[in-house]
């Protein structure tokens, strides 16, 4: 059985196994290779969960040798930071966007921090501290504190920090940037019913129904949330809506934002649903690759979009100046 175990739950492996009631070549048994994701081992069961996403029952008596194997280069570790950036800037529209170099200094009166902070990512084509200069004083000419965007781990967090930028919010946790391809991620949820879902080209109070403090900014969030080629997607139940996301395309890539699941419909499949049908609108409308933003503490939602074969990128967080 070579090393496999429970111990490899979790990690890429390659399993051979008898073919039961088939024939090999040579007259003996037949053998045939899995390779996946471990996702059990218990009972003298495994599966194995293919990278089309179909999942391979195997009984482990049936396995003559196995291995665990390195994980399979990702495409997306091509793209550096600031290319998938500057894709995600376009999750919202700022009301004022002023560029630094490389660098973007956005303001924005609604009630997400992205859009009113400075993307701190790539060369402001001026030294930091004048960089540095040059945000307080944009921010504070429009009587706001300022606010960064800084990708951590970077050598611009770092310097931030240590130039007495605090977190924004110190009990918050970072944020994981996630890619998925659009292709892969359809397979995995083809066999879903999306079509109780509604679509809507704009913004709505109804759809923020629950969103209290974007309620109260509506005006603004509308403002941020007036993009091309964006879709609105809700789940109701009984009346009432019981989950919602929305996506809209920049270049040939979703940004899929604003999942929620109303807390007693919670684990039943909803966020699932949602996903299979902004997926599937994705791919009509061109697009090849799916982003998303989590916390990087929300482990439910991180085992989520894992299985569905989402892989993390990147993470960020806000200083405040």
């Amino acid at each position: 059985m070579g090393r496999l175990g429970p111990a490899q739950v979790g990690s890429r492996v390659v399993v051979r196994r008898v073919v039961r009631g088939e024939t090999g070549p040579t007259g003996g048994p037949a053998f045939t290779d899995v390779l996946g994701v471990m996702e059990s081992w218990a009972d003298g069961v495994t599966t194995v969960r293919r990278a089309d996403g179909s999942v391979v029952t195997i009984r482990t008596a049936d396995i003559v040798s196995g291995k665990p194997v390195p994980p399979r280069a990702s495409r997306f570790s091509r793209l550096s930071v600031e290319a998938v950036e500057r894709r995600a800037a376009g999750m919202f529209r700022p009301d004022l966007a002023v560029r630094l170099g490389a660098w973007m200094l956005r303001l924005s009166g609604g009630v997400n921090r992205r859009p009113s902070s400075v993307l701190a990512v790539g060369d402001p084509g001026m030294p930091l501290d004048d960089a540095l200069e040059e945000a307080v004083r944009f921010y504070a000419a429009h009587g706001a504190v300022p606010c960064a965007q800084v990708v951590v781990g970077s050598a611009v967090q770092e310097q931030l920090e240590a130039q007495g930028w605090p977190r924004l919010d110190a009990e918050e946790a970072d944020t994981d940037v996630m890619l998925a391809g659009i292709a892969a991620l359809s397979r995995r949820l083809g066999g879903h019913d999306t079509s109780a879902v509604q679509h809507a080209d704009t913004l709505s109070r109804d759809w923020l129904v629950g969103n209290d403090r974007a309620l109260a900014s509506y005006d603004a969030v509308a403002r941020n949330l007036d993009l091309p080629d964006a879709v609105f997607a809700s789940l109701s139940e009984g009346g009432r809506q019981v989950a919602r996301a929305r996506v809209n395309l920049v270049d040939d890539w979703a940004l899929l934002a604003d999942l929620t699941v109303h807390p007693d419909r919670r684990r039943s499949g909803l966020a699932r649903i949602l996903t299979a049908d902004l997926a599937g609108w994705a791919a009509e409308h061109g697009a090849s690759t799916m982003l998303l933003q989590v916390q990087s503490d929300n482990e439910p939602a991180l085992a989520l979009y894992a299985s569905l074969g989402f892989e993390r990128h990147h993470s960020y967080r806000y200083l405040r100046g």
